[in-house]
């Protein structure tokens, strides 16, 4: 969830949408429900919203070091509230693929993978000249999106070909953004240079 902490309203917005799927999974997807369990998304779910309300852009309060204890609870709740890892996975897809892109770039070029930089889909997207609320209202919609779809199916067999859709969906989103855009480091130098 830091890596996604580089816009307003992201990182807190995923962590809702995720702490929401998860709430209603153990609520009543799961049977026997799990009342008990399914208020620790809940809780998350309020703090989450609480922290958005002044984080969404433009942002009056910035996270900080908060998006690793999100990303922590949202792992621990997915673990501990029965979830299947279909449905994390799927919620949380979009982030963990550009994760797992940028490591990949970054080790490919030889420099370290967590060494941050401009490279992240939302920062390609910013430097292109997309809004930063339609860049952060995409991120909502597919993560939601997604969720929903591995709640409202039982089939692992359509939840495979959901997913393999939403990796061949992102990466071809990636491609066509890798080749729209400017480097990271020309970006960068664009917002770092003087008047």
């Amino acid at each position: 969830v830091n890596f996604l902490d580089g816009i307003d309203g992201l990182a807190a917005g995923v962590a809702f949408i995720a702490s929401a799927m998860l709430f209603i999974h153990s609520a009543f997807v799961l049977q026997p429900a799990q009342t008990s369990v399914s208020l620790l998304p809940l809780a998350l779910m309020g703090a989450s919203l609480g922290f958005l309300l002044y984080n969404f852009y433009p942002a009056r309060v910035f996270m900080g070091g908060g998006a690793y204890l999100l990303g922590y609870l949202v792992g621990a709740l997915s673990i501990i509230g029965g979830a299947k890892m279909a449905t994390i996975l799927m919620v949380l897809g979009l982030p963990l693929l550009d994760f797992a892109w940028q490591v990949l770039n970054r080790m490919r070029q030889g420099r370290n993978p967590m060494h941050g930089d401009r490279g992240h889909l939302h920062f390609r997207l910013q430097d292109m000249g997309v809004d930063q609320r339609l860049i952060v209202l995409a991120y909502y919609t597919f993560c939601a999106s997604f969720g929903v779809l591995t709640l409202v199916t039982t089939s692992q067999s359509f939840k495979f070909l959901a997913f393999g859709a939403m990796l061949v969906l992102v990466l071809i989103g990636f491609g066509l953004v890798a080749s729209r855009a400017s480097s990271p480091a020309q970006a960068e130098s664009a917002h770092t240079a003087p008047p």
